[in-house]
């Protein structure tokens, strides 16, 4: 019953509890702190987009104390969104390098093992192949069979990406009613939730895998 929650204005990981109290400040370690996410053994995830790093922090909630920080990755270019999957333990992480000369950025998807072995990687040229459009990914998950999904704000769509280790199977999700999905996540109820911020508002879906 805690919330974690990256602050870029301050470079800090927040911990509040659900009353939302502050247990616990964590400053001076990151440069710019993006992606949040837990893990099945409570830790805590973190994404450094400037320093191109990603963390596991262990935090005893209850205490409001932070016990341990591990950077489990080192060379990321801008990484951002971050999920686990509770069923393999595995590790996505969306990086978004920005192209030398454009300025564009471009997104790379990686996928690594509980131990941080890459185990999947596509990039936007890769899922071009698959679409007439080119693909900005906004937001990662994993659902409950293991498969990679995202968000792309460019189709307005949430995207199935296959299992790391047969990446790319792309099959689309959700294709209409979305404006700017930019965070997505399954509830244990395997239901889906969007964040669509164009729409100012989550929208919650029912995926029939059938």
């Amino acid at each position: 019953c805690h919330v974690v929650i990256t602050d870029a204005g301050d470079r800090s990981i927040k911990v509040f509890d659900f009353f939302g109290q502050i247990k616990l400040v964590i400053g001076g370690q990151f440069s710019l702190p993006w992606g949040v996410e837990t893990t099945p053994q409570n830790g805590v995830l973190v994404t450094d987009a400037e320093a191109g790093a990603l963390h596991l922090l262990e935090i005893d909630f209850p205490e409001g104390v932070l016990r341990r920080t591990e950077r489990l990755q080192a060379h990321l270019h801008q990484p951002r969104g971050v999920a686990v999957s509770w069923l393999t333990g595995a590790i996505a992480v969306l990086e978004h390098p920005r192209a030398r000369g454009t300025g564009t950025c471009s997104t790379t998807v990686k996928v690594f093992s509980a131990s941080m072995q890459l185990i999947g990687q596509v990039d936007a040229f890769g899922l071009s192949l698959f679409l007439s459009s080119e693909i900005t990914a906004s937001a990662v998950t994993f659902d409950h069979q293991g498969n990679v999904i995202v968000a792309d704000t460019s189709s307005q769509a949430v995207l199935c990406l296959g299992k790391p280790e047969e990446f790319p199977v792309l099959k689309p999700i959700i294709t209409q009613g979305l404006s700017h999905p930019v965070a997505l996540t399954f509830t244990k109820e395997n239901s889906l939730l969007v964040l669509d911020s164009a729409a100012h508002s989550i929208k919650i879906y029912k995926v029939d895998w059938g």
